[in-house]
C-alpha cells in the first residue's frame, strides 16, 4: 500500500459505549460549603466528558473512497466471507481452503454507518487467525457487483461482489409478478450487476401463457430462463449460466430459490418448504443470505425471500435510465425534466400508447417513481392482453 494514501482520522464510537461516572460531584460540594473553594485543587478539570472519549485517532487508507484499516498480510490473510450472524458476527473461507468462525473488529463497525451490516456474504476481508477455528476480521476491501435495499433508514447489503442477480419468480403458487422482476433488475443494474429472469414452476401452468412475459425480458436483452425444479425443465441451461460466475439468487419467499440450486447441485443439499395454504405466500426457509461454492465452477449466494424489494439509494429521476426500452424515447419529450408520468408531449407515454413500449413495465415504472405500492402489481395480466 503506498504510503500517500495513508491518513489518520477521527473514528466515533456508537453511544453504547458509555462514559464513566464522575467519582464525586465537586461543584454541588462547593456550593454547599464555600470553605472547599479554597481547598479546591487548581489543577484539576472539571469537565462533563468524564475520563473516557468516544473518540480515537486510527491509520486507514482513504484511497478506495472510504476508510480502510491498515493490517499486515502476513499476520492478516484474505478471505471470503461466507455468511454473517448480526452484526459482529461471520463464517470466512480463507485462500487455504480453512473455514474460521469470525468476530468483526469494533473499529470497522464504528467506521461503516451507513449500511445494516459491515460484512456480508461475498465480502473480501483480512482475518486475524486465533486458536480453535476463529478469528477476527481486521479489515474489509472496497465492494464491487452489490445487491442491495432500503432497510430502516439504512442500506442493506444482500450479497456484495458478484457478477449477476438470477432473480427467481414462479409461475404460479405464488403467482408471478414482474413488477418485482423489475424492481429487482434497477437493484441489480444499480449496483453494477447483470440481471437474469428466472421463471420457475413452469409446470404449473400453460408454458405458452409464459412466452409473452417471457418475451419482453428477452428482447430488452436479459436472459431469460423459464425452469421447473420438479421435473428438471431447464435446470441444464441454468447451471449453465451459473457456471464460472459469482452469482446471487434472490427473489420472494416460496418461489423455490434453494431447489432450484439443489435441482443444480444436490450436494448442496439446501432446506426447502413449500407455500402457505392459508396465505398463499411463501415461507421463510433460508434464513440467512449463505456463499456457497459450486462444483461446476464458481460461487453462488443463496438469499432468504423478500417480502417487498424497497431500493435503496435511487432518485425517481434516475429510474428512466434502468428501464432500457425507454431510452430511444426519452429525448423526444417536449420537456427536458420530463417524469413520463403526466407531461403534455411525453413520447414515451405516447411510445406506451403505440405499444412500443409495454404496458407491463410502464405500470412497473410509475410504481417506482410515485412509490405506490398498494395497486395490484401485474401478475396475470399478459393473458388478456395489457402487455
Amino acid at each position: 500500500m503506498s504510503r500517500q494514501h495513508k491518513r489518520k482520522i477521527r473514528v466515533a464510537f456508537s453511544k453504547n459505549r458509555k462514559n464513566r461516572a464522575r467519582s464525586q460531584d465537586i461543584t454541588r460540594e462547593i456550593l454547599r460549603d464555600s470553605e472547599l473553594l479554597e481547598d479546591a485543587s487548581t489543577s484539576e478539570r472539571i469537565s462533563g466528558k468524564g475520563a473516557l472519549t468516544r473518540h480515537r485517532t486510527i491509520i486507514a487508507d482513504g484511497s478506495a473512497g472510504g476508510a480502510l484499516i491498515n493490517v499486515d498480510p502476513a499476520a492478516c490473510p484474505p478471505a471470503r466471507v461466507l455468511y454473517s450472524i448480526g452484526a459482529n458476527r461471520c463464517r470466512v473461507r480463507t485462500e487455504a481452503g480453512e473455514e474460521l468462525d469470525c468476530t468483526v473488529r469494533r473499529v470497522l463497525r464504528t467506521l461503516d454507518r451507513s449500511a445494516r451490516n459491515t460484512v456480508v456474504p461475498g465480502d473480501h476481508v483480512s482475518v486475524r487467525p486465533l486458536e480453535s477455528q476463529t478469528g477476527v476480521v481486521e479489515r474489509v476491501e472496497p465492494r464491487h457487483g452489490v445487491l442491495s435495499r432500503h432497510s430502516g433508514r439504512k442500506e442493506h447489503v444482500i450479497a456484495a461482489n458478484v457478477d449477476q442477480a438470477v432473480i427467481v419468480v414462479s409461475a404460479a403458487e405464488p403467482p408471478l409478478k414482474p413488477g418485482v422482476v423489475d424492481r429487482f433488475i434497477v437493484s441489480a443494474e444499480r449496483g453494477g450487476i447483470r440481471p437474469v429472469v428466472c421463471i420457475n414452476k413452469v409446470d404449473l401452468v400453460d408454458a405458452a401463457q409464459l412466452q409473452p412475459v417471457a418475451g419482453i425480458y428477452a428482447q430488452l436483452g436479459y436472459d431469460v430462463v423459464l425452469v421447473s425444479a420438479l421435473h428438471g425443465a431447464g435446470v441444464a441451461r441454468l447451471r449453465a449460466l451459473l457456471r464460472g460466475r459469482q452469482s446471487v439468487v434472490s427473489g420472494q419467499s416460496g418461489v423455490g430459490k434453494s431447489s432450484l440450486l439443489n435441482a443444480v447441485e444436490p450436494l448442496l443439499a439446501r432446506h426447502t418448504s413449500g407455500v402457505s395454504a392459508d396465505s398463499g405466500k411463501g415461507r421463510h426457509t433460508t434464513r440467512v443470505a449463505e456463499m456457497l461454492p459450486l462444483d461446476c465452477g464458481g460461487w453462488v449466494i443463496d438469499t432468504p425471500g423478500i417480502r417487498q424489494l424497497e431500493l435503496w439509494d435511487v432518485i425517481p429521476e434516475e429510474v428512466e435510465g434502468y428501464f432500457r426500452e425507454f431510452r430511444p424515447f426519452v429525448a423526444g419529450c417536449k420537456f427536458p425534466d420530463c417524469s413520463h408520468l403526466h407531461e403534455t408531449g411525453c413520447a414515451v407515454r405516447a411510445a406506451v400508447d403505440d405499444r412500443l413500449i409495454s404496458r407491463m413495465r410502464y405500470a412497473s415504472y410509475t410504481r417506482i417513481v410515485t412509490g405506490d405500492e398498494q395497486r395490484r402489481l401485474p401478475g396475470s395480466e399478459f393473458l388478456d392482453g395489457a402487455l
